[in-house]
């Protein structure tokens, strides 16, 4: 696939425009708020279904509220099922670079849960001079790229995802201390989720095949680990091909939104002042797979 949307659109006084080749555009006329008027927001949206990423720069008069108040046109607030929201907040999930919080993994957002949020709304509050950048992929061109026997058993398979481990904070280097560490893994495994998902699902609004895996898939199910370790590896090494990306450098008061089940991100960790990003995650779907079977919890405790 070639990445056709390679054209800047101007739709009213709002201009969409692609900054790669396959995932990504940039929206230049929006001001975000909770009082968006229908029209932006359906073009926001229909960026979003074509884009799967998309970016607003210039969003400083967005606070807390602010964001939340734009989120949930998006769709109902998704509070994380573990993790408490921020202080003050409704539904705020906080990535504070002090305290050792640095998604430096490859990873879809909540996916150890059977209901995964649709879209997550990710505001930049404190951001390095340099280092800091976000990168995303496209799950489905990922798909589309595998040969044709492995898409036969990609569409058969399950995998097993669980939060018994952090992506955002599993590198003790990233750490101020052990404590730290250890404190915020007590929260994040306060609940211990076990889900099954599709390795491939059929998108609910687009009907596109993704691949769907990341940090917290950690075995494909009916295969010994090894099996598991090294098909896990082939299908992570089609999702994030450098064609397949999108790099996004961050400055304060830039807002992104993703279809969280069309993509995985990355927070690349190469910089050493403060950073904050805000999250607010809203909608929620139960994958299918090709044959149209559901998602499922398999353990909780």
């Amino acid at each position: 696939m070639k990445g056709e949307n390679t054209m800047t659109v101007q739709t009213g006084e709002i201009t969409i425009k692609p900054v790669s080749g396959r995932i990504g555009a940039e929206i230049k006329g929006v001001t975000l708020s909770g009082n968006l008027d229908s029209g932006s927001l359906h073009t926001l949206k229909q960026a979003l279904a074509e884009y799967k990423v998309i970016f607003l720069k210039g969003q400083h008069h967005l606070d807390d509220k602010g964001q939340e108040e734009f989120a949930t046109l998006l769709g109902e607030p998704y509070v994380h099922p573990t993790v408490p929201v921020k202080e003050k907040s409704n539904y705020i999930f906080e990535l504070d670079s002090d305290s050792g919080a640095r998604a430096n993994h490859w990873h879809t957002d909540v996916t150890f849960a059977p209901e995964v949020p649709k879209y997550s709304i990710l505001r930049a509050v404190i951001i390095p001079k340099v280092g800091g950048d976000t990168v995303w992929a496209n799950t489905n061109t990922a798909y589309e790229e595998l040969p044709e026997n492995l898409k036969r058993l990609a569409d058969q398979l399950w995998a097993i995802h669980t939060n018994e481990f952090d992506y955002a904070y599993t590198r003790s280097e990233d750490l101020p201390d052990d404590e730290a560490r250890k404190r915020r893994r007590a929260i994040f495994e306060s609940t211990i989720f076990k889900t099954r998902h599709p390795v491939v699902h059929v998108h609910a609004e687009t009907g596109k095949k993704h691949l769907l895996l990341g940090g917290f898939a950690g075995r494909i199910e009916g295969f010994t680990t090894s099996a598991s370790e090294r098909l896990l590896s082939i299908f992570d090494d089609y999702v994030t091909r450098l064609e397949n990306t999108v790099r996004w450098q961050w400055t304060e008061g830039d807002v992104a939104i993703w279809d969280n089940l069309a993509t995985q991100h990355y927070a690349v960790a190469d910089y050493d002042e403060h950073r904050v990003v805000r999250r607010v995650t809203v909608g929620k779907s139960v994958p299918v797979n090709v044959e149209n079977e559901a998602s499922s919890l398999i353990g909780k405790k």
